[in-house]
């Protein structure tokens, strides 16, 4: 009979998507019984009695503990953690706040920033995010630049008002084919955002777990510039984002980029990549001027052994279309700032995990050896000479 060590190890391949461990590391694996007949039923608990991503529970437990020898039936029951339990997983998470589950259907969470303003973060950011859409990706795009939000205008949304759903969570509005949440859309058009640290807190927390992000291959996190309460603030609440540094090429630029990295590091934030923006001038007629300088993204790239995924020229039409509401991969992708940007968007997505699907292994039946001929049913006739 299949011990419950063995089980409980062979659940350790079992992850939690949203948290990223291991349900067994994360004490969420509340009773195991094997019977010795080979029927093993095991007790998962939940966060949350709605939470979303059940059905994964229910069929990655039983695949796992079907795979040992001896196991004829796999039950997997369902609790919810108790107030206690769900305080001491904050405690080992050092999380304020569990997820309920909005962004567990969220594959890669990219938090882009780059430590000081000026760059076109943000217009990278809404371009990007078009270039993953037009991938084939399902994507969504956090204005968490608190102060500066404009991602509602360079999506032509402007300051229209998201809808609540009948569980009481935000849908986000949808531009291009890429979902957005912004303060932008919850105060008056162009007013000013002043706010302390708190009140940034909860409103950011609100967009995480409140807005209906449904199931989304890419959410892209505009990051506002700096290291202060936003970018905490979301380190603690996105443990398992990775962080994506804007820089352009001018060496001062550089160097701030820089501190946005040490950050990341410091708060445990993978650092997935450099995109070094305005990497010259192109005009119309294609000539190249290198205004701000050349080589900042290769230097910070190789100093932090990260891919540099792009080198993005400014050209006239990446500006006009910030303002016009239409992102440029979308109006001209065969404009040279077009181009680098869904390079961009390439570069992370080879750099993404992909999990590949488990066939199921199939029993290969050998066939039949054939039947001795019927001696009655030789075909008759005379034998004709061979030459």
């Amino acid at each position: 009979m299949v011990g419950n060590d063995e089980i409980r190890k062979a659940l350790e391949v079992v992850i939690d998507p949203e948290l990223h461990r291991s349900i067994v590391e994360l004490d969420m694996v509340r009773s195991i019984d094997a019977s010795p007949n080979g029927v093993v039923d095991v007790t998962v608990s939940l966060t949350t009695p709605g939470c979303p991503i059940k059905g994964h529970f229910q069929t990655s437990v039983a695949d796992a503990v079907a795979k040992l020898d001896g196991v004829t039936h796999v039950n997997v029951f369902f609790d919810v953690l108790s107030d206690e339990q769900k305080s001491a997983l904050q405690q080992k998470l050092g999380r304020g706040a569990l997820p309920e589950g909005s962004l567990a259907q969220v594959a890669n969470v990219i938090c882009v920033g780059s430590g000081k303003g000026g760059v076109c973060k943000s217009t990278l950011t809404a371009n990007v995010a078009a270039a993953l859409s037009a991938e084939g990706k399902r994507v969504g795009v956090l204005d968490a630049d608190v102060w500066g939000y404009s991602i509602p205008r360079m999506y032509g949304l402007g300051a229209t008002r998201p809808a609540v759903s009948p569980q009481r969570k935000i849908i986000p509005l949808e531009s291009h084919g890429v979902k957005v949440m912004s303060i932008g859309f919850f105060v008056e058009e162009d007013a000013a955002v002043v706010w302390r640290g708190p009140m940034l807190h909860k409103a950011l927390t609100q967009f995480l777990q409140d807005v209906e992000w449904g199931v989304l291959d890419y959410l892209l996190v505009d990051l506002p510039p700096g290291t202060g309460d936003v970018s905490m603030t979301l380190a603690q609440l996105l443990p398992q984002a990775r962080f994506l540094i804007v820089t352009t090429p001018q060496q001062t630029a550089q160097k701030v980029a820089r501190r946005a990295a040490q950050m990341a590091e410091k708060v445990d934030l993978q650092i997935c990549g450099v995109v070094e923006n305005m990497a010259g001038f192109t005009t119309p007629s294609g000539e190249r001027f290198a205004i701000f300088g050349e080589g900042g993204g290769v230097e910070l790239a190789d100093e932090l052994d990260v891919p540099l995924l792009g080198r993005v020229p400014l050209t006239m039409p990446l500006r006009a279309q910030a303002d016009a509401g239409t992102p440029l991969t979308i109006e001209d992708p065969d404009d040279p700032a077009a181009q680098a940007i869904r390079q961009t968007a390439r570069g992370l997505i080879a750099i993404a995990p992909v999990q590949l699907p488990t066939l199921p292994l199939v029993e290969v039946v050998p066939p039949a050896a054939p039947a001795a001929p019927d001696e009655s049913r030789k075909p008759v006739g005379m034998s004709l000479p061979m030459a």
